[in-house]
């Protein structure tokens, strides 16, 4: 690929996004950042990656007793984590093509030029499966585990891009794993970023 493009990834939980940005990458010989964002920043804060863990893609009101650090800021850990991922997706972002997947990069990044935004969603049986057979989630908690993440993830986006998250008009493809499958939404997005970016 001649020039340099960057793909946001938000999706549904049970979806396939983290998958479908796994495969994007090995495909465009380019990195993924998901929960890799939370390991450099983390070792930038000189904090440990668990810590953060239980912060990210939570909104500010899902704050525990540790909520606050005040070794080194008053800033609630959130908005701490939100900040130093935002950051650092527009310094990756302006260095090299990649993907991001999740934490509100495509509003990080609204000013780029270089960026397709893609929001992958599916029904819920379909993520409630997915949910149990590939992130290891009991059945009989699956149901209520989606609809948790879910919620925290709109809660989330909505808190720091005042924008309703999932909306089509926010992002420029919306891709329906449940009904196409993930190697095909794959196939979808391959195609435009190669016509876009040949």
């Amino acid at each position: 690929m001649k020039d340099k493009f960057v793909i946001t990834i938000g999706r549904e939980y049970g979806s396939g996004g983290g998958e479908i940005g796994r495969q994007l990458s090995k495909y465009f010989d380019i990195p993924c950042y998901d929960k890799e964002l939370l390991t450099i920043v983390a070792k930038e804060s000189g904090y440990c990656k668990e810590y953060f863990e239980k912060f990210d893609e939570k909104p500010l009101k899902v704050l525990s007793y540790f909520g606050y650090d005040a070794n080194t800021s008053t800033i609630p850990i959130n908005h701490q984590l939100f900040l130093k991922q935002f950051n650092l997706i527009q310094k990756l972002a302006s260095e090299k093509s990649c993907i991001f997947v999740g934490r509100a990069a495509d509003y990080a990044l609204r000013d780029y030029d270089n960026v397709v935004n893609i929001f992958i969603h599916a029904d819920f049986e379909f993520r409630r499966k997915r949910a149990i057979e590939e992130h290891g989630i009991l059945s009989q908690k699956s149901a209520s585990i989606v609809k948790k993440i879910d919620k925290e993830r709109s809660s989330y986006y909505k808190y720091y891009t005042d924008s309703s998250w999932g909306e089509a008009k926010n992002y420029h493809i919306c891709l329906d794993t449940g009904f196409m499958g993930i190697d095909e939404a794959v196939r979808i997005i391959i195609d435009f970023i190669e016509r876009k970016y040949k």
